[in-house]
């Protein structure tokens, strides 16, 4: 096994050992269709290891099954049963299951999810359309079979569309038919919910064992609950989502930190290997690596990985200095060209305990590391130069500026911060240093710059919470 890169612009990210677990994805011995009750079949999701668009196409049967017991193409249209799952996915209307846009969600998380949602949801719909059309299902298993599909589906909460209302409870519907259609809508909403949390959604693996009491994805609803309870509470935390895509693919972790290792691969957040300023701070990523290493005769570890410092306010904190005295007339400066990095790594460090993993990279002939998870708290925790609506009021004006190299910053213990001012750590557009900052930065009024452009340093100043020192990275 090679060694697992992430390339960001000309820069790299790289750790443990890359893993192929292509050949393992949809393999089942099993068939969706099986025999059930009596005369009558039953459906339900073979166990296997998954990705999103194998469970789309598990679940074509039952709508190819509607189809025939409805009498297509005189009695059944895919096209109205496929409109209804549609705005079962979207988010507002009256028959959505998540109706995240009229909550108008503005915390970060809420945004992120938001828009996750709109994502996967019209991405499972348009693979269910492809699905239909290709009527591979209904070659597989004729209408025969199809026709002796039946099962008792144990959810109420789906609302149709007036169409679907009409064919399902129509002439040649009835109850038989509503069951079938029941949990293919309920299905497909657990399974755009379990994938919210991950940013390349499509690629992420996770196991489906089969049980006896429920179908196919039914296992994910109590952790489903209590995410959701937490959103549309408005009380998402990260380590909650951490939390709930534990469960979404079968860790067996209780405990969590800001990502974890799997059987699967390794999820970390998403912002890992994208530029710091635009990256997305609450969803996760998952990547096809073996980030703690098993002996050769063991499976991966399901590993929860840990902060170094649980509450970042009790971490021993150093003050960064006076550096050397500036001005906001002459910013933006550089400190001269930053020699290196173009490569950093992710170094695990395993306790009896805990696991906490750490980024190193090399800085002007030096060694830096920083705890990984500080990094990741302090992205969530940084500002943007957008200014702030009471700057006039609330804001308590800084008027000294102090300019540091990050070499110097990196070097110095603990969290950094300082009791006044503006310091301006230039890193001439590296991303891998840039990240090593946040890492290292006491999370408080850190604003993380593009450009350095007068407009931009104006909407900077005012940024943060409006008190305390404030650090601008560029």
């Amino acid at each position: 096994m090679s060694d697992y890169q992430l390339n960001l612009n000309d820069n790299r990210i790289v750790w443990g050992k890359e893993i192929n677990v292509e050949p393992r994805i949809g393999k089942s011995p099993n068939d969706s269709i099986r025999q059930g009750a009596g005369s009558a079949l039953d459906w339900n999701l073979p166990a296997g290891i998954y990705r999103a668009k194998e469970v789309v196409r598990a679940l074509d049967p039952l709508l190819e099954a509607m189809l025939v017991q409805l009498g297509e193409p005189v009695n059944g249209d895919p096209a109205v049963l496929l409109d209804s799952l549609q705005a079962n996915l979207a988010i507002s209307g009256r028959v959505s299951s998540l109706p995240l846009g009229p909550l108008a969600l503005e915390d970060k998380a809420g945004v992120e999810l938001t828009a996750q949602a709109v994502r996967i949801g019209e991405q499972l719909v348009s693979w269910a359309r492809e699905m239909n059309a290709e009527k591979r299902t209904l070659a597989s298993y004729g209408p025969e079979t199809l026709g002796q599909l039946e099962f008792r589906s144990h959810c109420y909460g789906h609302a149709l569309i007036p169409d679907a209302v009409a064919q399902v409870w129509g002439p040649f519907g009835g109850p038989r038919i509503m069951q079938i259609y029941n949990e293919y809508l309920h299905q497909m909403v657990l399974l755009r919910d379990a994938l919210l949390p991950f940013a390349n959604w499509e690629q992420v693996p996770f196991e489906v064992k089969e049980h006896t009491e429920f179908k196919g994805l039914r296992f994910l609803e109590p952790a489903r609950e209590v995410f959701l309870t937490q959103l549309l509470g408005k009380k998402l935390t990260h380590k909650s989502i951490v939390q709930y895509a534990q469960s979404v693919v079968s860790s067996g972790l209780s405990a969590a930190g800001y990502g974890f290792q799997y059987q699967l691969g390794t999820v970390l957040p998403a912002g890992l290997g994208e530029p710091a300023g635009t990256a997305a701070r609450y969803l996760l990523k998952w990547h096809p690596v073996q980030t703690i290493q098993a002996e050769e005769t063991q499976d991966m570890a399901a590993i929860s990985f840990d902060y170094e410092y649980d509450d970042y306010y009790a971490a021993p904190r150093t003050d960064a200095g006076s550096g050397t005295p500036g001005n906001k007339d002459t910013l933006p400066v550089s400190l001269g060209e930053i020699a290196g990095p173009n490569v950093a790594r992710l170094l695990p460090i395993t306790a009896s305990d805990r696991t906490t993993l750490r980024l190193s990279l090399e800085l002007d002939g030096r060694e830096f590391s920083v705890d990984l998870g500080q990094l990741f708290r302090g992205h969530r925790f940084m500002y943007r130069p957008e200014g702030n609506d009471n700057a006039d009021v609330a804001i308590v004006k800084r008027t000294s500026v102090s300019l540091h190299s990050a070499a110097d910053i990196l070097a110095l213990s603990g969290l950094v911060t300082n009791t006044d001012g503006i310091h301006f750590i230039p890193t001439d557009g590296n991303e891998l240093v840039r990240w090593a900052l946040l890492g290292k930065l006491y999370p408080e009024n850190v604003v993380i710059l593009d450009n350095g452009h007068p407009e931009e340093l104006e909407k900077a100043y005012v940024s943060g919470k409006g008190f305390g020192t404030q650090f601008l990275v560029l």
